[in-house]
Order: structure tokens, then sequence, then C-alpha cells
């Protein structure tokens, strides 16, 4: 069922407030780009696994038999919820950053000399240093030269350029790695058209979805993309708990990240000869984030039931691909919504910048900004002293505000999830004008 009409979309703002110990504290979060508040179900549930902890995947007891049951299902809830084949297509890390590195190192015995990569000016330094690394630092030293391209972006609406992109693509680009949607500008990436770049040219796609996952419903078969990273802080998990799905392929053809432990197939080790274990294990090397990937698979079940009368948390229920899209529908809806009534808001603050989309409907939930003459630290810091939580700073997206020439290299940020009300936004705008009228 495809929801059409705005009373479909309607989230039950007061029900889903009541889950986050945030609220009762009094608190105005409007930094969610950076990390979204975790509610109270997901630490309970942390409290409760914990007495029947284990380690998984090496152990007899009835302990470590239920901790790796509840491990394992969380890669089919991961894969269920990206509408991966199966989980031999999930891999779990720290973050999105350490999921990328992932990607760049298992790429890394694959480039030769005359190669490129081609990545773009909006990235998050999370995908734009690794392949710096490897082209300038790394690979030099085995004597191989690579070449990083970045492409650049639109500095009125800070949209991809998809054709100087297309311009810096050849027979020898390796990867195409960009962010599904800006954490500065707020842009979305046409995802397709930059696909098609990619099959054109024969080269592998990656997406860094970290900004993208938190409102949309992806679906990587659809989208067809090789590699695709996110991160469970930003939404709703309490932990740093990062993805790398990945064509099944080419994580079993990849050598693996990091070495030792549970990667290794068992018994499997000879002074001659080690194999490796099975997919997606082969990607899980030594103790894994245990607890932390359990609760987090359950916070994507958590989000299902905030945003609709469904009960999949703490359950066995397979997850509907229809009650996915349905559920990042709203979530989409509530915070387009709270986007655009910050945009016209901060229109009327003379001398106020806003970058990226003029539209809230061509961006996602977050509005970064600068006032003529004050330092966005000083915004953040004021907005702090009214009860304001928002951030300042390049926000690790250092390539765009070069590329603007700010000076600092920052501007200030709200962001917005699907627990902000109208109010936040409203408190939030007035603070700022409030901040700006005392000079």
């Amino acid at each position: 069922m495809t929801l059409t009409h705005s009373a479909d979309l309607e989230l039950d703002l007061p029900r889903i407030r009541s889950h986050f110990d945030f609220v009762r504290a009094g608190r105005t979060v409007t930094n969610n780009a950076a990390s979204t508040q975790p509610p109270r179900g997901l630490l309970d549930l942390y409290r409760r696994l914990a007495p029947w902890y284990e380690n998984v995947h090496r152990g007899q007891s009835s302990a470590s038999r239920r901790t790796t049951e509840l491990f394992e299902s969380s890669y089919d809830t991961i894969a269920a919820w990206l509408n991966a084949p199966s989980r031999r297509c999930v891999a779990t890390f720290r973050n999105t950053t350490e999921a990328l590195n992932a990607v760049m190192y298992s790429l890394m015995t694959e480039f030769r000399d005359g190669d490129n990569v081609v990545t773009t000016m909006l990235e998050h330094n999370s995908n734009f240093v690794p392949w710096y690394a490897l082209t300038h630092e790394i690979l030099p030293r085995f004597g191989r030269r690579v070449e990083c391209r970045t492409a650049r972006f639109d500095p009125v609406t800070g949209r991809l350029d998809l054709d100087h992109l297309a311009s810096l693509v050849d027979h020898r680009t390796k990867l195409i790695t960009c962010t599904g949607a800006s954490n500065f500008m707020g842009t979305k990436t046409d995802l397709a058209a930059v696909r098609r770049i990619a099959r054109t040219s024969g080269s592998l796609f990656a997406v860094d979805g970290a900004q993208l996952l938190p409102t949309s419903a992806v679906d990587v078969q659809a989208l067809d993309v090789d590699y695709l990273c996110f991160s469970f802080h930003k939404m709703l998990a309490p932990f740093g708990v990062g993805v790398l799905y990945a064509k099944e392929q080419l994580l079993t053809d990849s050598l693996p990240f990091l070495y030792g432990g549970d990667m290794i197939a068992e018994g499997q080790v000879a002074p001659d000869r080690v194999l490796y274990n099975r997919l997606p294990w082969k990607y899980t090397a030594g103790t894994p984030n245990i607890l932390g990937v359990i609760v987090s698979a359950q916070a994507l079940r958590f989000l299902l039931d905030l945003t609709g009368p469904s009960r999949y948390f703490e359950t066995e229920t397979p997850l509907p691909r229809h009650a996915i899209e349905q559920a990042m529908a709203r979530i989409a809806h509530h915070t387009r919504t709270l986007t655009a009534r910050a945009l016209d808001a901060l229109a009327e603050i003379e001398g106020l910048r806003v970058y990226g989309p003029p539209a809230a409907h061509d961006r996602t939930p977050l509005v970064a900004f600068n006032v003529a003459g004050v330092s966005p630290f000083t915004l953040a810091e004021g907005l702090n002293h009214h009860g304001v939580e928002s951030r300042a700073g390049c926000h690790c997206a250092t390539l765009a505000h070069r590329a603007l020439a700010l000076d600092p290299l920052a501007s200030c940020r709200l962001s917005f999830y699907l627990y902000n009300t109208a109010d936040d936004v409203d408190r939030a705008t007035s603070a700022l004008t409030r901040v700006l009228s005392r000079g």
C-alpha cells in the first residue's frame, strides 16, 4: 500500500516522545544529523540481555548459544531492512567510517598503475580521506600511481554536478563513491544517475548512506549498488555500530579488512595455510560488539513500531518491505515538514544564508547556515545558552566548506528527527533571533 494522503503520513508525536528520556530532561535536541537519541526501550533491552551475555560462535553454554542466535538473527533483520538477498551480504563495523575503510582496504590490491577512483566535493571526510590516503600515501609506497578525482557541486543549490562527475570517469575508473545525502548541504544525490555512469564505465559503485538511511527506505537490489554503508547511531541506537552492505560475490572475492579470531574457519590454521570463515563471519575478526549489534538491529524494529500500530520489536516476525517503506515515508514526511518550517523562519533573518536546496522536499532534514559578520560558533553557543542544542563546525564536510570559501571553514546546523516537534523548530529559530538581537 502506498501512502498518499497526509493523514496517513502523520506521526503520533506524543506517543513517540513518551519513549525518550531526553524529553523529560527538557532538552531541545536539534543535532540529530550527528547522533539521534536512544529510546528507553532499547536501553532496557540492553539491560535485559546483559545477565545472559556470552561470546558468540565459540561456546557450548546455553548463554552462548542464545547470544549467538540473537546476534546472527540481527544480520537477518539488517538484510531485510536493506532488501539485501541475505545476511551474507552484510558486515558490521564500529561505524560508517570503518565500513568505508573496509571497502578501501578490500579494493587496495585491485588498483594498478593508471587507475583512478572518483568521489565528490560533497563528501563527509570519511568518504574522501580513505581514498586520498590510498592514492597519495599507501599505493605510492608500492610504486603504484592511482588518481583520486573529485566531482564538483553547484554552490547555490548544492547539487552534485553529474556532467562533471561523468567527465572524470573513464575506462580506468575502478570505483565511483559518493554520499547518498550531504550532511552539510542537505542535498540528496541522484544515485540512479551515478549508477548509470558507473555501469557505463564498468566501475564499482559505493554509497555513503549515513545521512540517507535515517529518513529513506533504501532497496539495495533496486539501487543496484555494489557497496552501501550506514551507522545505527543516527537511527536511534546508542552504540557505535556501522553496517557495510556489499554484493555477495564482492565479499567472497575480497580479502578481509581485519584478521584473526572469528573470521577464521574453525580449526583451519596451519603454518602453510589459513582458511577464512563463511560469510558474513569472514568480516568479524575477534569478538564483535555483540550486544551493540543485537540492540542496534532491534532499533530498526523499534522504528517500525514507533511509526505505526505494528509490533516488530523483540519479535522474530519477518519485516515486510511495505512496512519499512511506509515507516520511512512517515518519517520523511514529518521531518520534511519541520525542515520547511525552519527554512521559512530562517528566511526572515537578515544576513542569514542557508546552504543547499531552497525547498525542504529536495533535502534531508538538516539546515546549515551562516549569518554575515557572526561566527557560527557564537551562534551555536548562543543557542545552547537558550536551551537549544545545535552544532557549529565543518561537520566533517571540509571539502564543501572549502569549495564555498567559508572563513572560518564552518557553519551552524540544525537537524531534526522523528521525535522533534514544530515547537522545537520555533524554539530554535526564536532563540537564534534573540542571539542575533544582542549583537
